[in-house]
């Protein structure tokens, strides 16, 4: 019976007959002034204002209306609204440019279209962002940072400071899919998480899926981040940069082929070592600390219906103290993808994508000289639907083969070290999915997404694999060949969406979503580290299993000027992995003999009022929520409260356009802090003290608060160039929060045990930055 009425709620669309006839408008949508395609813009009929479409992730648009004369309003925010008169007697283009606006008055916050897109929206859970508000939220030594700006918001907390790492409603920081340009980024984080790899001058667009989520996206257990570069522009030449005291910045792009296509080239690197070179310190003068980014795309338009795009994103890490130790990590992307316009219905995307991270740590003492190295490696083949069926029914649908490469650990020493040689295998495997969506609006107050998520995971030889009992021994060790498959994991990934409009400025939403999670991350500290260890799904290690139930209100007002929105959610967490005591993760063959696996469970509320026009506006948002794990090898197989688990989380953003050249800007933080560890008892042995612990995070740090303020500068206005500069104060009330907790023998009261905090920020941190454009 179940399946009979998934079958008849799949083919609905195909059973929707029309009176009248119907035609499409399809078309893309793109800035004037630059040729940039502009994603989630608006596009409605004013006499049918139930017939109306957003861009895509492309800047495609499609809509479908019954045969008449019409006006076309296309709609975005930033922009000037345009109105096209259109006889719609058959299906045709419309390809459609807007004008940015000149007035400076405003300062937007992020919002995908100036109406009531929050109400209407069947999509929950999902917020996105704009550069322009990007730039003017005030972060640690002025590097405009979209990570630390994502933190901000309700349902995502930062993993701590100093850290680019991410919780969304309970996750870890790897249940995060974070993509650019649709290839994923696994460490997305420069100088040990101080900033983020990505330069907001290269980026177009940001957009995060904390529910909800999508049946194109997968393989994570939390949520989404999904950043889109800039394509260049295709009007004309421009470079644009900036000089700070934490780093350098430029990019170039303009048009190219006649204008046919356009390039961007962006780089960004630090200044660290040009200090070192001059410090009077031997140790410091002779040490390496710099990162670096690049990022570059270009497109060529072949016609109105085709265009190839290739971008890339290449990054690295290099800190060494001389003599001592040294490390670098970088990631490395690559993207070459093709639109294709069917007909004014049917939209293609096909891409083949690669991506790498990859780590090196050098131990440099004569005798432990050694290196460490690991990696991981895909290559991701990605086809893409989108079927603007008519005015009810906009179907998405599509498949990906991604192909898993990785080296989990090798050491490589000298003969003169005290180390050997030592070789984890390598790990491959193939993940696969199919999905299919339905965008459905069954009323004007009605509006349902469904779909469906096919997963397939496939772990490969050659290799060794072996099992584990209980207490890490090996019971099974069976060799496999290249190719041979050793485990097989199918998993079924429903998705439901829908919202019900009560009024103009009222509605309600609920989602139910299911998602898998393949790639885990193995790691001791609470965020993302250079050195975390990745692992597939095994023999030992099944997927990690979410169900997400989610529900809330949201409402528009004062003219769609405020919107404010509460969502309620609940997930249930399966085959979540901890590690053992003591366990040592780096270059182990046996990694797989340290792991637990239990289960968890994440609820919480999230609270969000945000003010999108004027000369003031910002966001208040605050998430009051728990998130505990149950391991029956932890705390006697109870609930305990989760590393990520913070009781209370507030962020306050605001900015204030003071004058014509002035901006201000704040943000206000305030967070329990996360569920630790601490030691209930000693003992000395030989003259070392040794701690001992009762029970897995049973006690909290303290918690954290910080307010930053900001402020801009814009340059006199010139034809040729334009400049500004960028003040900011991190911390400004200098508050100890703590990045570490470390515990000690007091050295001048004996017996007794001492608490040492450590802060990476304890007193308050200036930047300044000049800009320029020409």
């Amino acid at each position: 019976m179940i399946k009979h009425i998934l079958i008849l709620v799949f083919l609905m669309p195909v059973l929707s007959l029309y009176a009248q006839k119907h035609y499409s408008i399809s078309g893309t949508l793109k800035d004037a002034a630059t040729g940039e395609t502009l994603i989630g813009a608006t596009v409605r009929i004013k006499e049918l204002p139930q017939y109306g479409a957003a861009s895509n992730s492309y800047g495609f648009y499609s809509l479908t209306a019954t045969e008449g004369d019409y006006q076309v309003e296309c709609t975005y925010i930033g922009y000037q609204t345009t109105i096209t008169q259109v006889s719609l007697h058959k299906d045709q283009t419309l390809n459609i440019s807007l004008q940015p606006k000149n007035d400076l008055k405003e300062v937007v916050i992020y919002s995908n279209k100036p109406n009531n897109d929050q109400v209407s929206s069947p999509q929950m859970g999902v917020e996105k962002l704009n550069m322009a508000q990007i730039n003017s939220v005030p972060v640690v030594l002025g590097e405009k940072d979209i990570l630390k700006t994502v933190t901000l918001l309700p349902g995502v907390k930062a993993a701590g400071e100093g850290n680019t790492g991410f919780y969304v409603r309970g996750g870890t920081s790897d249940q995060n899919l974070i993509l650019l340009d649709e290839a994923t980024v696994y460490n997305a984080s420069h100088l040990l998480g101080f900033f983020s790899t990505f330069n907001s001058d290269a980026i177009k667009d940001v957009t995060i899926f904390k529910g909800g989520m999508p049946a194109e996206y997968g393989g994570r257990l939390s949520s989404v981040l999904d950043i889109k570069m800039n394509d260049g522009n295709s009007k004309d030449y421009t470079v644009q940069g900036g000089i700070g005291l934490i780093s350098s910045r430029l990019k170039v792009e303009g048009p190219i082929f006649d204008d046919k296509g356009s390039f961007m080239i962006s780089t960004r690197r630090t200044n660290f070592d040009a200090f070192l070179k001059t410090s009077s310190d031997s140790t410091l003068k002779g040490s390496t600390l710099y990162f670096y980014d690049l990022n570059a795309k270009a497109n060529y338009h072949f016609d109105d219906k085709n265009v190839i795009y290739l971008s890339g994103y290449f990054g690295k890490d290099v800190l060494g103290l001389k003599n001592t130790f040294g490390t670098n990590w970088g990631n490395t992307t690559g993207t070459i993808r093709f639109n294709h316009i069917f007909s004014s219905k049917l939209f293609s995307n096909t891409a083949l994508i690669y991506s790498n991270y990859s780590y090196a740590i050098e131990d440099l003492a004569i005798d432990n000289n050694f290196t460490a190295t690991s990696k991981i490696e895909d290559v991701n083949f990605k086809e893409d639907f989108q079927y603007s069926m008519n005015e009810k029914h906009t179907i998405k649908f599509g498949l990906n083969i991604l192909h898993h490469n990785i080296l989990p650990g090798e050491i490589s020493a000298p003969q003169n070290s005290s180390f050997n040689d030592l070789a984890v295998e390598k790990r491959e495997g193939f993940e696969d999915a199919a999905y299919v969506s339905d965008e459905w609006k069954a009323t004007n107050k009605f509006t349902l997404v469904y779909g469906l998520r096919i997963s397939d995971f496939m772990l490969l030889g050659p290799g060794t694999f072996k099992t584990y009992d209980a207490a890490g021994d090996v019971l099974t060790a069976v060799p496999y060949g290249a190719g041979s498959l050793v485990k097989n994991y199918f998993n079924l990934e429903p998705r439901l969406s829908a919202s019900f409009l009560l009024d103009d400025e009222n509605s309600i939403k609920a989602s139910y979503n299911r998602n898998t999670q393949n790639i885990h991350l193995l790691t001791n500290s609470t965020g993302s580290t250079p050195a975390d260890v990745y692992v597939m799904s095994s023999n030992n290690i099944k997927p990690e299993i979410a169900d997400q139930l989610s529900t809330g209100w949201f409402k528009n007002f004062s003219d769609n000027i405020y919107e404010f929105s509460a969502e309620v959610y609940y997930k249930l967490l399966q085959n979540q992995i901890d590690y053992k005591d003591g366990a040592q993760l780096v270059a182990n063959p046996d990694v797989e003999s340290l792991l637990t696996y239990g289960s968890g469970r994440a609820y919480g509320v999230e609270l969000f009022l945000k003010k999108k026009y004027g000369r003031f506006n910002g966001w208040v948002g605050y998430t009051l929520s728990r998130t505990e794990d149950k391991f029956a090898a932890i705390n006697e197989d109870k609930y305990f409260p989760a590393t990520q688990d913070r009781t209370h989380d507030l962020s306050v953003v605001g900015i204030y356009k003071l004058t014509k050249r002035w901006t201000l800007s704040s943000t206000f933080i305030y967070s329990s802090g996360n569920a630790v560890s601490f030691p209930t008892g000693k003992y000395n042995i030989g003259g070392l003290t040794t701690f001992s612990y009762s029970e897995r995070n049973g006690y909290r740090e303290p918690a954290n608060n910080r307010l930053d303020i900001g402020a801009t500068l814009e340059g006199k206005e010139h034809k040729k160039y334009h400049s500004s500069w960028t003040f900011g104060i991190y911390n400004v009330y200098g508050h100890w929060d703590p990045y570490a907790i470390t515990f000690q023998d007091n050295k001048n009261v004996p017996n007794t045990t001492e608490t040492q905090l450590t802060s990476i920020f304890p007193r308050p941190i200036p930047s300044v930055t000049w800009n320029f454009k020409f």
